[in-house]
């Protein structure tokens, strides 16, 4: 018998610019940890993450990549793994969000055609004292992501703002998406089977006895 107590696991991955908060959001969906001091991740980390959805248990899998460009090969390598990717950047740094398009580029060419993606817009903490740090503005961010057929998060890893909504919007998507494969599965093989046995019927019979 198996001993696992989750229903699916699903692997995700967080991508996006050195120093824009991917750890610290890891930390914070996962531990409710406040990192306060940032040691950039070197090469690849993960952490495990249960999350119950539409009545399953889904354990996720959550791979924190590197952002420098001199990991950027190791990182590529995680893209085909992954069902659900994260792209994160920076709003009080116009440079991670411009960068957002570098990333894009690199999902599409190493990532499943179907691997479903949230775009993350970090430390939104930073500018709700003083709004004059913000250098991305929430439309800018909302119609990148329309562009891309994504959905869109603000959040803080200092408050936890919108990182639970993050996290499970995506698994909600992998999810739904999983079902309807299976679905669409399961009528493809009855509809063969329902065409076997037809064509099954159909086939002349054998006839005995003696003509003259």
């Amino acid at each position: 018998m198996s001993s696992k107590n989750y229903d699916y696991l699903f692997k995700v991955l967080l991508c996006g610019d050195s120093g824009v908060g991917k750890t610290c959001l890891l930390c914070q969906f996962v531990d409710n940890e406040v990192r306060k001091s940032h040691i950039a991740t070197i090469g690849i980390d993960f952490k495990l993450k249960t999350l119950e959805v539409k009545g399953k248990k889904i354990r996720l899998q959550i791979w924190d990549t590197a952002g420098q460009e001199r990991f950027e090969t190791l990182t590529s390598q995680y893209y085909r793994r992954a069902q659900g990717i994260l792209l994160v950047y920076d709003l009080t740094d116009q440079r991670t969000f411009t960068n957002t398009s570098k990333w894009l580029r690199s999902i599409e060419e190493n990532a499943v055609s179907d691997v479903k993606k949230v775009l993350i817009a970090n430390k939104l903490d930073a500018v709700s004292d003083t709004p004059e740090k913000r250098q991305v503005s929430t439309r800018q961010g909302m119609q990148l992501a329309k562009e891309n057929g994504v959905q869109f998060f603000e959040t803080s890893a200092f408050t936890a703002e919108n990182i639970s909504e993050a996290f499970s919007s995506l698994t909600e998507s992998i999810l739904q998406d999983m079902e309807s494969r299976f679905n669409r599965d399961v009528v493809a093989s009855q509809i063969n089977n329902e065409k076997l046995t037809l064509q099954q019927q159909q086939q002349p019979q054998e006839q005995s006895g003696c003509f003259c």
